[in-house]
């Protein structure tokens, strides 16, 4: 099920020898532009039409009935409710964590403030139909209340009967989501970014998705914020060496690879005996598995067990790699991981599953996939506020460094801006004013 990968030796150029999925395929992207297109000039119709062709399902409105999402904590098992709201108050209490204080500089007459102003509107997305995702609603939902962004919206897509789930209502009740919408995929993403007779276009919007969703977010970036560049299916890469129980480091390569097609799942080891045991037992596992189809689908197309020569090597692989979620499962993996450059989330030692970090460790599962996590991190706070700076200068501060600002507008020809400082001069020279 897992191909072998010999890469001992001389690593070379890891990023002309390393198979992973692609996301640049013309297909997929015509058909998300394609979308986008017809949701920013049909609005609502062309959310109906869309969810038909994708979803199966006909609907008068993709506005969920707030009633109904109010009710569904009382129509979920009291296990699941209290689950989500242990949860919930993890994600709240790591987040909190995050909010950072006014930074302020003052220098003889000079001060500058920075202040951080949390968006007005934020979308969150959580997967939907074929499964209910309502981790993804907190994880999204969660972080946005607590950066204070005053509205929160969410787009799931419908069911094949036509509805939310209940525990996927009950998620956004629990993180005080102020409107659900059903609807999903590429046309979610247009909805929230350019706004419909009933979707609001919102600020930010954040939450994974398949790779239409990942690109139609990367699409309609510049226009909204997109945080967490590229979350597209999931990935995992699990470094293992001896001191692993063969079934945990076989376990956690399909946990990820049971989202379905389009993620990746490796194993990268010095060791090959290592290797032959945990590739014997995701076998083992993938064909007694519910979810047998999804997972197949995922290792047949990107997964890999990779032979190196060491700790090193392992490190370097995962660093090209640079995977959403990277669990060291080995006797150091505490030292191991103060070296790890690109990663989305870095999980260490046995006890310490991706799952833990997918549902209540705090941080969000909303982490960047293909490779993006060489450049882009975590969702956090900072991605539904802004910084704004605040100047403010006296006389003085002006008349200390104006030759400065007139020197360097100069030397870039802007000699507006020269002009607006010496006009000041010489008012402030004249007038003697403090």
């Amino acid at each position: 099920m897992l191909r072998r990968l010999d890469l001992r030796g001389p690593l070379g150029d890891l990023g002309a020898v390393l198979p992973r999925p692609s996301t640049a395929d013309d297909g997929p992207l015509d058909v998300v532009r394609a979308i986008i297109a017809d949701v920013r000039e049909r609005g609502d119709t062309a959310l109906r039409e869309l969810t038909a062709r994708y979803d199966g399902v006909d609907l008068e409105s993709v506005v969920v009935d707030p009633e109904d999402v109010a009710s569904a904590p009382s129509r979920i098992d009291p296990v699941v409710l209290e689950a989500l709201e242990v949860a919930a108050t993890a994600i709240r209490r790591h987040h909190e964590g995050q909010r950072r204080a006014e930074h302020r500089t003052e220098e003889d007459g000079l001060c500058v403030r920075s202040i951080s102003r949390p968006v007005q509107r934020a979308g969150c997305y959580a997967p939907g139909g074929r499964a209910a995702y309502p981790s993804t609603v907190l994880m999204t939902a969660v972080p946005a209340r607590v950066a204070g962004v005053a509205e929160v919206f969410l787009c799931v897509p419908p069911g094949p009967d036509g509805r939310v789930a209940d525990v996927t209502l009950a998620a956004a009740a629990v993180a005080g989501v102020d409107a659900v919408y059903a609807v999903g995929g590429a046309q979610a993403v247009a909805a929230m970014a350019y706004g419909t007779a009933s979707i609001p276009a919102v600020d930010v919007i954040a939450g994974p998705g398949n790779v239409y969703v990942a690109l139609a977010k990367r699409e309609v970036a510049g226009h909204v914020g997109v945080p967490s560049a590229f979350a597209g299916p999931s990935e995992v890469v699990v470094v293992a060496d001896s001191t692993v129980p063969t079934a945990f480091a076989a376990i956690d390569i399909v946990v990820q690879a049971e989202h379905g097609p389009g993620g990746l799942a490796w194993l990268i080891t010095w060791d090959e005996e290592v290797s032959d045991a945990i590739e014997a037992e995701v076998d083992r596992i993938v064909a007694a598995a519910p979810r047998r189809d999804d997972i197949t689908a995922t290792l047949d197309d990107a997964g890999w067990s990779v032979l190196v020569d060491g700790p090193d090597e392992a490190l370097a692989v995962a660093d090209a790699i640079a995977p959403e979620h990277l669990q060291l499962m080995v006797a150091d993996a505490g030292d191991l991981s103060e070296r790890v450059r690109n990663a989305g989330a870095v999980f260490c030692g046995p006890w310490t599953p991706a799952s833990l970090g997918d549902y209540v460790a705090g941080p969000s599962h909303v982490l960047p996939t293909a490779g993006t996590a060489r450049f882009a991190g975590a969702l956090t706070l900072a991605d539904f506020t802004r910084d704004i700076h605040l100047i403010t200068a006296d006389r003085s501060a002006l008349l200390r460094l104006a030759p400065h600002v007139v020197a360097l507008a100069g030397a870039e020809g802007l000699d507006a801006h020269a002009e607006s400082v010496r006009l000041r001069v010489v008012e402030a020279e004249g007038s003697g004013d403090g």
